[in-house]
């Protein structure tokens, strides 16, 4: 099979290079750059698992993935044997060859052995921590992560109510900028803010917004926005409320608010306070933007609203 009859079978069953990955045991970076064209000569083993999937029953393989042993390629027909997607793996498969997402070996011809952390994100050589922007821009875009300070946190889709408090907030500043003839944008996510303006940083804050418009480039946001929301899930609540708080802080923002949908909260920090202590709210009433001196308020009743309607 060429790989353009793998690639005309690949869309016409509508994987993603992820449901690919999960179904063959390649990465999804992988199998981007062998259907693209990057990677000119894929080795046999990593051709003939893709095959193997894309020639058979897709019944067969739905949800499926595989492993590669020494002795070549076995199916699992009971639990997944090598989760290529799960950074909790504690080590990789004995005898499992290793992928890059170049297709390269050693000098010496032998495949060099990635962490499962390095394997989900796309490289084979780096570990949590190494990572730059450079592996941030080569992930699929429907991997949607963001990098800080060299580590990926995945993000996963944001809930209908996570998206529907992000509108209330975003079209209230937007309509108080717009009135007033501001000179500020106000964006939601997904917006990569390179937030120090290094390359060990992205992060994809929920509602943002920039006064300084030379700050808005063609790929998002380079340095640190004035005023921030994040909206709190089960996934993401310690990161926004812990890392995220630090990195905000040190990079210069201004004004940081968190939305907690579970206990029904606004968190407000006032970067510009010397002594800033967090207010913790209830979603009753307004709440004023400080670094437009408390002459735009935000409708917590609307936001409370949203979380009755769609849940938290």
């Amino acid at each position: 099979m060429t790989i353009k009859q793998m690639r005309e079978i690949k869309e016409t069953r509508g994987y993603s290079y992820s449901q690919l990955s999960e179904y063959t045991g390649v990465p999804s970076i992988t199998l981007q750059k062998i259907f693209t064209g990057k990677t000119k000569n894929p080795r046999k083993a990593t051709l003939d698992a893709i095959e193997r999937v894309l020639s058979g029953n897709e019944a067969t393989y739905q949800g499926k993935a595989y492993e590669y042993g020494s002795s070549g390629f076995s199916g699992n027909t009971g639990d997944t044997l090598f989760d290529l997607q799960n950074t909790n793996s504690s080590m990789l498969m004995e005898g499992a060859p290793a992928f890059s997402s170049d297709e390269t070996t050693n000098g010496d011809n032998t495949l060099r052995q990635p962490t499962p952390e390095g394997i989900k994100y796309g490289s084979p050589y780096k570990k949590q921590g190494e990572f730059t922007l450079e592996d941030y821009s080569a992930l699929p875009d429907e991997q949607r992560v963001e990098l800080i300070d060299g580590v990926f946190y995945d993000m996963p889709a944001p809930r209908i109510v996570h998206q529907d408090i992000s509108y209330v907030i975003h079209s209230a500043i937007a309509d108080f900028i717009k009135k007033n003839k501001g000179k500020c944008k106000a964006f939601f996510a997904p917006v990569d803010v390179q937030i120090d303006c290094d390359d060990k940083t992205m992060v994809q804050p929920d509602v943002l917004v920039i006064c300084d418009r030379s700050k808005i480039k063609g790929f998002g946001v380079y340095g640190a926005p004035d005023f921030l929301v994040e909206i709190l899930s089960k996934t993401t609540r310690i990161k926004d409320l812990t890392v995220k708080l630090a990195k905000y802080l040190e990079a210069g923002v201004r004004e940081y608010w968190i939305i907690d949908p579970h206990k029904k909260c606004l968190i407000k920090y006032n970067f510009m306070d010397e002594d800033f202590i967090p207010e913790i709210m209830p979603l009753k009433g307004e709440a004023p933007v400080a670094i437009y001196d408390g002459k735009l308020k935000i409708s917590l009743d609307e936001i409370a609203a949203s979380i009755e309607e769609f849940g938290e």
